[in-house]
């Protein structure tokens, strides 16, 4: 057991792009910062994360998370009680997609929608729901408690790598009103929707060639001719949860313009 006067923020899929960020952000504020990695493969990357953490001067806990998987959720939240007795913070950055064709819809089976909304969805409001007694407990000790659901700009326009991850975001922007309207008034729940971010979940999905063309084309289509960094989608993260008290049930677009262009 370690106390800790500095505040916990819990981050899923921290292990790299927005959620390792998201770490590092919190980390040079001087929050204590639980890493969720997903498994033996992604833990190179956690381990990184934390030694970028702790040069920062914070106290970090690496926890496996198959969000999917709601004893892991709830095993997680155990953990971070049992060491630091409190959560002021959560942000949900683990996804999954593959890159399906909009238009190939024969290649969108049920298996695909369940494995989708298995982790960007239901994994989501599992993590959230383990968490929130804790992050209860510390709004009734005083303090600012926040969830960031990181969606995207898929669930705005129906865009994005496949209709099923598409849907499964547009779930998330309907679920933060949810959680906002049923955990107030003890913890603030917001979601942040990116466009496209360099070094996000599209260049784990497609290979360097591919994602090269992919990020070219983004850029030039982009009103403000640019894709977005995980720092600034980190930052974003960041604001909603300490300096913006007033902002609950909020889905805010982060996309570089994209929703001015016309289809």
């Amino acid at each position: 057991m370690t106390h800790t006067d500095a505040p916990v923020c819990m981050i899923t899929g921290a292990a790299s792009g927005i959620g390792a960020a998201t770490a590092m952000r919190f980390a040079r504020a001087g929050w204590s910062v639980a890493i969720g990695n997903f498994d033996e493969t992604t833990r190179p990357g956690a381990f990184a994360v934390e030694t970028g953490c702790r040069a920062l001067g914070a106290q970090t806990l690496i926890l496996d998370i198959d969000v999917s998987d709601d004893t892991a959720c709830r095993r997680a939240v155990d953990t971070v009680s049992a060491h630091w007795q409190r959560m002021d913070a959560l942000v949900n950055c683990a996804g999954t997609t593959r890159v399906i064709p909009h238009h190939a819809l024969d290649d969108v089976d049920a298996a695909e929608f369940e494995r989708v909304y298995r982790v960007n969805a239901i994994g989501l409001f599992q993590m959230t729901r383990a968490a929130a007694p804790l992050l209860r407990k510390s709004a009734e000790a005083g303090r600012s408690t926040s969830v960031v659901n990181v969606s995207s700009l898929a669930g705005l326009n129906g865009t994005g790598s496949s209709i099923a991850y598409a849907a499964s975001k547009g779930a998330v922007n309907t679920m933060t009103l949810s959680l906002a309207r049923s955990l107030a008034p003890y913890v603030r729940v917001n979601a942040i929707a990116p466009g496209m971010v360099d070094d996000g979940l599209l260049q784990r999905t497609l290979d360097p060639s591919h994602y090269r063309d992919v990020l070219a084309r983004m850029k030039e289509n982009s009103p403000l001719l640019r894709v977005s960094q995980p720092a600034e989608i980190a930052e974003l993260a960041f604001f909603l949860t300490d300096q913006a008290p007033a902002l609950t049930g909020q889905v805010i677009a982060a996309e570089n313009g994209f929703l001015l262009v016309v289809p």
